[in-house]
């Protein structure tokens, strides 16, 4: 599940980046983090993953249309395929918007619950940069649920349900101020072996919401996109994803303002796939800005990891 909406970092006024070391040395913190365990599974068979994961891992190098694709997550739109069972995945994502010089950088972490796998739980874990003066800080948690309601050789839909904990401090503009929740409806749908597209709507509820002086007002955000996967080789993707988000934020007592933006982002990515069943997917996209964005221009940065971490059972 990458993305979550609404995270797009805030639009603020200029500043240096002297707290960029810092965010860099967290991403190879938690980049560390999201390896070591792949190192501690370098014993394990690759029955830990599905059957046909199991048999792409060992089929030689020549054989590419053999070994794993990606079916992974895109960068601002959320993809409908839940994690397989014993297969956890580290996702980081680091955004950064010029106008305003604000970045956001999220960490989420996705495990299956069960052998079908219907049920996936998953955390997510964000720092931001919004106001000059402000620095870098803790954003709002957001602790997820997934249902794979449908998955079949073309289609496949998994609503998702978050709950966002307030650990943002909302006077420095990082966090909503209080508690809310956000409802995701993700659709994939394979056109062709090599074009995949997916799309998503969702809402956003804070019910109340803060801004920097403590004023309290109810706050609605809605989002909607689609993402276009062309799939050159099994391990090489060329993406465009179009997003449009509209959000409410607190400007006095009972009062609410509307902001929409709408970005296009074209990108790449790419697989490592590892003897021991982990995938390492790197990945880059720069969105720009057109309609209520115009003017615009971004860089999006993702790295997600996943790998075993539980046997399957041979009968």
């Amino acid at each position: 599940m990458k993305n979550l909406s609404m995270n797009m970092p805030p639009v603020a006024g200029k500043r240096s980046l002297k707290s960029m070391p810092a965010l860099l040395a967290g991403f190879l913190v938690l980049f560390g983090l999201g390896l070591i365990p792949c190192a501690a599974q370098t014993q394990m068979v690759s029955a830990a993953a599905p059957a046909e994961k199991s048999a792409a891992s060992e089929a030689p190098a020549s054989e590419e249309s053999e070994k794993p694709g990606i079916m992974d997550n895109s960068f601002l739109i959320e993809e409908a395929y839940n994690q397989e069972y014993g297969v956890v995945q580290h996702i980081q994502l680091w955004t950064k918007m010029w106008v305003g010089n604000g970045w956001a950088y999220s960490f989420t972490q996705e495990w299956p619950v069960n052998l079908a796998p219907k049920n996936q739980l998953s955390y997510t874990l964000q720092s931001l940069h919004t106001a000059p003066g402000s620095g870098m800080g803790m954003g709002d948690l957001l602790l997820n649920y997934r249902y794979q309601a449908l998955q079949s050789k073309r289609w496949a839909f998994a609503p998702r349900f978050s709950v966002l904990a307030p650990t943002g401090d909302y006077r420095l503009g990082r966090g909503a101020g209080g508690w809310g929740w956000q409802a995701m409806l993700p659709v994939s749908w394979q056109w062709h072996s090599k074009l995949v597209t997916h799309w998503n709507l969702g809402a956003t509820h804070v019910p109340h919401a803060k801004d920097a002086l403590g004023n309290q007002a109810t706050a609605w955000g809605y989002n909607a996109g689609e993402s276009f996967i062309y799939m050159p080789s099994q391990r090489f993707n060329v993406m465009v994803e179009t997003v449009f988000n509209s959000s409410e934020s607190v400007e006095g007592s009972k009062m609410t303002g509307r902001t929409n933006s709408i970005l296009v982002s074209p990108g790449v990515r790419w697989a490592y796939n590892l003897k021991n069943g982990t995938q390492i997917v790197p990945g880059i996209a720069v969105p720009v800005g057109v309609g209520p964005s115009h003017g615009e221009y971004g860089l999006v940065v993702y790295f997600s990891v996943e790998h075993p971490f539980a046997q399957l059972k041979r009968r």
